[in-house]
């Protein structure tokens, strides 16, 4: 933990990086004289000079970190029927950073209150729902007076005080005009009996890793990101070599706020895997802290069968590859758990392409994505080499980064009714079937530039009425009803 602060602080800059090292080197030879268990000490003693190296030996960056979601908290603030705001989102993708980001840049105070860390500020809730004694008494512990329409009050870490969460029903009643955001794990609240969830007095948003555009934005590409973004198939046709290493470097390092940061403000491979190897073990110590006891261990067979499960040919979720005879019984529980946390999101069978896809859904059959596509690849420590150098990430992995990454993308852009297509008369497989408005668009995905698929030749063929949509390395081609988008330029 101490490892993963002192990379991910202040972003990990170069201009600080020698005065937080003198600090961390004291420090360290402070606990070295009191800690037993030395070893574990001069482990991550290693590790940290190790990655000082690599960040004093990068070039710094300035890093834009620009988050699409940031103007949904605009309209939010702009709302004449702004609800309490409820930032919902997996651990570590950057919910507490954005309220503050938003907070300081368009209020002119803010009022943050970490709810585990300030139990003044958690017993503040538990006496009664008095909203006009709730703000007084925040603001005196605080010391900042919350003031309505131009103070945002932060409440993190929700989950550590349920009542919090209950109180929001009636800012939204009582006290409409405090602009109230919390953030949190939703996850701890559940647990939680005799506290009710704010049905209908509450606005959501919810927060994805940090996308590939945004990605680009981090990295100092604002131009190319323009490119994408207005759909310039003619400049992104002319620049793809450049997008592709951009690509490569995605993949492995992922949409985790923190460490695109480190990566981008000139942190190596090194570095950025052990970040995300903290953020995973974060993940699995949240299984222990908030899932049911009977459940934990479930949770950890399905969680570490996610990476295997998509990286075959038939990506279909097996529980028999979790123990011989598994079955949804044993399973469909810690499955949902996960899906809860935010850590994998299920893609149902859809056996008909018809309006609404949501009929013709099977839940029994699913694929299992991951939330990030650079954690996916850190659970199978998949070498930096492998997906840093050529073409080995397009190649390997049976296209389940491929698939993962379109995903991901889709999902942060906010698509709405994400299925695949099988039948179970034929070997015909369809990698999505989206729903937008009254179309359906089946989309596959290749990995590189060989896009010979007698299984979606045919579909298109069977369906002529539908817009079909291929990702691959190739240039942009748009036919009548047929559209080859690179790779990189999924929206």
């Amino acid at each position: 933990m101490i490892f993963n602060v002192f990379l991910t602080s202040d972003f990990a800059s170069k201009d600080n990086i020698n005065n937080r090292f003198s600090v961390f080197a004291a420090l360290m030879q402070s606990i070295k004289k009191y800690d037993k268990v030395s070893k574990s000490v001069e482990f991550v003693w290693r590790k940290v000079s190790k990655s000082v190296s690599l960040l004093r030996n990068n070039p710094s960056k300035s890093v834009n970190m620009e988050r699409i979601v940031y103007k949904k908290l605009l309209e939010w603030k702009n709302s004449n029927n702004r609800k309490p705001l409820i930032i919902n989102g997996a651990r570590q993708v950057g919910k507490t950073w954005l309220l503050k980001e938003f907070g300081a840049k368009e209020y002119k105070d803010i009022a943050y209150v970490s709810l585990d860390k300030n139990s003044v500020a958690a017993d503040v809730f538990e006496r009664d729902f008095d909203t006009n004694r709730i703000i007084r008494q925040l603001s005196a512990i605080i010391g900042i007076d919350i003031m309505p329409e131009t103070t945002l009050l932060v409440l993190d870490e929700i989950q550590s005080c349920p009542r919090a969460m209950s109180s929001l029903k009636y800012f939204c009643e009582d006290a409409s005009q405090y602009h109230v955001t919390v953030a949190g794990s939703l996850l701890g609240i559940s647990l939680h009996e005799n506290y009710s969830f704010p049905v209908g007095k509450v606005d959501m948003i919810k927060v994805y890793p940090m996308n590939f555009d945004e990605f680009l934005l981090a990295m100092g590409r604002d131009k190319m990101q323009a490119f994408l973004e207005q759909r310039d198939y003619q400049s992104i046709n002319q620049l793809s070599e450049s997008f592709v290493e951009l690509l490569r470097q995605y993949f492995f390092v992922g949409g985790m706020p923190g460490v695109v940061a480190a990566y981008a403000s000139g942190a190596g491979p090194a570095a950025v895997r052990q970040i995300q190897k903290q953020i995973l073990f974060d993940y699995e110590r949240d299984f222990s802290k908030h899932a049911p006891a009977q459940q934990i261990a479930r949770i950890h067979q399905v969680w570490q069968s996610v990476p295997s499960q998509l990286f075959k040919e038939n990506k279909k979720f097996r529980y028999a590859d979790l123990k011989h005879g598994g079955r949804a019984a044993d399973f469909e529980l810690a499955i949902q758990w996960l899906v809860d946390a935010g850590l994998v999101c299920k893609v149902c069978r859809c056996n008909e392409p018809l309006l609404p896809l949501k009929i013709y859904e099977e839940p029994s059959a699913f694929k299992l994505f991951a939330v990030d596509c650079g954690l996916l690849g850190a659970m199978v420590d998949a070498p930096a080499s492998q997906l840093l150098i050529g073409d080995n990430a397009f190649r390997e992995y049976k296209g389940g980064l491929a698939e993962q990454f379109v995903f991901q993308q889709m999902q942060s852009h906010e698509t709405t009714a994400i299925y695949y297509y099988s039948s179970d008369n034929s070997r015909m497989e369809i990698d999505f079937l989206i729903q937008d408005d009254a179309n359906i668009i089946p989309i596959e995905v290749k990995a590189g530039v060989s896009v010979q698929s007698n299984a979606f030749k045919t579909y298109i063929k069977q369906h002529p009425e539908l817009q079909s949509i291929r990702y691959s390395l190739l240039p942009y081609v748009k036919q009548e009803n047929f559209e080859n988008v690179p790779l990189f330029a999924v929206r």
